[in-house]
C-alpha cells in the first residue's frame, strides 16, 4: 500500500496549482479529477483533444498519477464517448484505476447492472479497473447493494470510503463484506454527525482499515480526500493524514 491524495481536495484550484500544492505537501502519488463540472480535466475536452489531455495529466516528476475520478453530466451515447476517451487517456498514461459513481437512488437495479457491465467491458479492454465510489444518496450508499452489484458485474471494484458508513444513513454499519472488492480507498476523519472533522477527532480507525485491507491482499492507494473547509487548516490536515497513514505502512 502507498499514500496518495486526490485533486478533489483542491477543487477550487487549477489542475497545475493543485498538483503543485500536493507536491509541496510531500505527497508522491495523486488521483486526478476528470469531472465535467470541475476545474481540472474535463471528459468533453479529453474527447476533443486527447493528445493535449495526455500532456496535461502527466504530473511533475515529483508526483505519479495512480487513479482518475470520472464524472460527466451527459447521458446516452455521449456519456459512452466521454467514458471511452478517459479510458484511453488512462491507458496512455499508464493509470489502471478509475473511480466512477453509481446511479442515484431509485434507479432500477437491473438497469444499473447492465450499465455497469457495459462500463466494465469498455474499461477492461483498456486494462482499467473500475472502483464504484461509495456515496450517500446513490445506490452505493448501502453495503448490501454494493455487494450484489459486484457479484453481478464481474470485474467491478469498489472505492472504499468508510466515512459514509459512519455519518451516512447506515451509521455503524459493517462493511467487511465488500473489502474483497476494494481497488481504491478515500480517507478523511469523520464523526457520526459530520462527514469531515479534524484528523484524530473522529471515529475512523485507520490502523484497523489498513490491517483489514492487508489481509485481503490490497496493495494500492490510501488516498487522502480532505475537502476545503474554512474551519480547518487544510494543508495542515492533509499533512497530518499523510504522516499518519505513512506511519501505518
Amino acid at each position: 500500500m502507498f499514500v496518495a491524495a486526490t485533486t478533489s481536495c483542491l477543487a477550487e484550484l487549477s489542475l497545475a496549482d493543485a498538483l503543485e500544492r500536493l507536491a509541496d505537501l510531500r505527497f508522491t502519488c495523486v488521483e486526478i479529477d476528470v469531472h465535467e463540472q470541475g476545474n481540472h480535466l474535463k471528459p468533453s475536452e479529453i474527447a476533443k483533444d486527447p493528445l493535449n489531455a495526455v500532456a496535461m495529466s502527466r504530473p511533475s516528476q515529483l508526483l505519479t498519477c495512480v487513479a482518475y475520478s470520472f464524472d460527466t453530466d451527459v447521458e446516452g451515447s455521449e456519456f459512452i464517448e466521454h467514458f471511452k476517451s478517459v479510458c484511453r487517456l488512462a491507458k496512455a498514461t499508464k493509470v489502471f484505476t478509475m473511480v466512477i459513481r453509481s446511479s442515484e437512488l431509485g434507479t432500477p437495479f437491473n438497469a444499473e447492472v447492465e450499465r455497469l457491465r457495459d462500463l466494465v467491458e469498455i474499461a477492461t479492454a483498456e486494462g482499467i479497473t473500475l472502483g464504484l465510489k461509495i456515496e450517500i444518496g446513490r445506490m452505493s450508499e448501502d453495503v448490501s447493494t454494493i455487494t450484489v452489484l459486484c457479484d453481478n458485474v464481474p470485474g467491478l471494484g469498489v472505492t472504499l470510503d468508510p466515512s459514509h458508513f459512519i455519518c451516512g444513513p447506515l451509521k455503524g454499519g459493517d462493511y467487511d463484506q465488500i473489502l474483497k472488492y476494494v481497488c481504491h480507498v478515500h480517507l478523511r476523519d469523520t464523526s457520526k454527525d459530520q462527514l469531515q472533522v479534524r484528523v484524530g477527532q473522529g471515529e475512523i480507525e485507520y490502523g484497523r482499515i489498513v490491517q483489514q485491507l492487508a489481509k485481503e491482499g490490497y496493495t494500492r492507494a490510501l488516498c487522502a480526500d480532505i475537502a476545503t473547509d474554512g474551519d480547518i487548516d487544510q494543508d495542515g490536515e492533509l499533512r497530518k493524514l499523510r504522516l499518519l497513514l505513512e506511519s501505518l505502512l
